[in-house]
């Protein structure tokens, strides 16, 4: 009889203690989700919250329905009508603030210019460029945009895209920038091909302005990509001596946004042996080897 009492003493208590409306619960769910690309589970949810499980898997089932918020294999994330509330503004700076170091170090290294943009539709939104006053001849700008396709920024993060959700945001035919531009979706496809058979390697030369030339790897979430990163240079530049250097800052930028990722094994057979030089483009080929058995970004 007093277990009986006690429990129900306590759920009494523990009823009184919930949030008595449902915009007061469902502001406490949306406050778990720290930055944009907060993944959460469903019990993560429950214990930030302190709501009933249930309570919670009926209120996020409604805020996914609304847009609010995301649900995918990797748990619950922002939705569009989140992140159309300044939530995206948010998560470029973050983005930012993550790639700021290695935007620097590359464009020191380097002495060449370094590009950071983000995948918009069709378009690479440029959030950020560094390269001093040789930045000045490269035709792109912070805040500007750039048709994707013509891009090795665009095409890295096209690469890592359902081919399907490729096909939705283009027709059969391709805006051109210049004469080396892809004018075909058939020929996307190609190119997007080639670049995952170098695990996310992009080139351009002369595709978006003429003589203008870029090397670029995308930054990868748990559900695709996130931004990319580019070094600029002439078309004629030999871009594989620093496409190392723009694998590993990229891998650094994604490691610090979504943790680090066990590395791949090698096979004893193949052993990767890395020189200290750039200047050969099997370099290029060994780095990109080392991902043929898992993911390196």
């Amino acid at each position: 009889m007093v277990s009986a009492l006690s429990t129900n003493a306590g759920s009494v208590v523990e009823q009184r203690m919930l949030p008595p409306s449902m915009v007061e619960r469902m502001t406490l769910i949306m406050d778990s989700f720290e930055r944009p690309q907060t993944r959460l589970t469903l019990e993560e949810v429950a214990q930030r919250t302190s709501l009933p499980r249930s309570t919670t898997h009926r209120i996020l089932d409604q805020l996914v329905r609304l847009g609010w918020l995301n649900h995918t294999t990797c748990g619950y994330g922002l939705g569009p009508r989140a992140l159309g509330l300044g939530g995206r503004e948010i998560g470029h700076n973050a983005l930012r603030a993550a790639a700021a170091p290695r935007l620097h170090d590359l464009a020191i290294r380097t002495e060449m210019v370094v590009q950071l943009a983000v995948l918009d539709g069709t378009d690479v939104y440029y959030l950020d460029k560094i390269g001093g006053r040789a930045a000045v001849d490269i035709p792109s700008r912070v805040g500007g945009r750039a048709p994707a396709h013509c891009t090795a920024l665009g095409k890295a993060m096209l690469a890592w895209l359902a081919p399907e959700h490729v096909d939705a945001q283009y027709t059969d035919t391709l805006d051109r920038c210049t004469t080396r531009s892809i004018g075909d979706l058939g020929v996307l496809h190609q190119e997007l091909s080639r670049i995952r058979s170098r695990n996310g390697l992009a080139f351009e030369q002369g595709e978006c302005s003429p003589n203008i030339g870029c090397v670029g790897v995308a930054l990868r979430g748990p559900e695709g990509p996130i931004g990319a990163i580019s070094i600029v240079g002439h078309a004629r530049s030999a871009l594989e001596r620093v496409a190392p250097l723009v694998v590993s800052a990229a891998r650094a930028v994604s490691d610090e946004l979504f943790g680090a990722r066990q590395p791949p094994r090698r096979s004893r057979r193949d052993p990767v042996i890395l020189r200290e030089t750039w200047s050969s483009r099997s370099m290029t080929l060994r780095l990109v080897a080392m991902g043929e058995s898992g993911d390196w970004l």
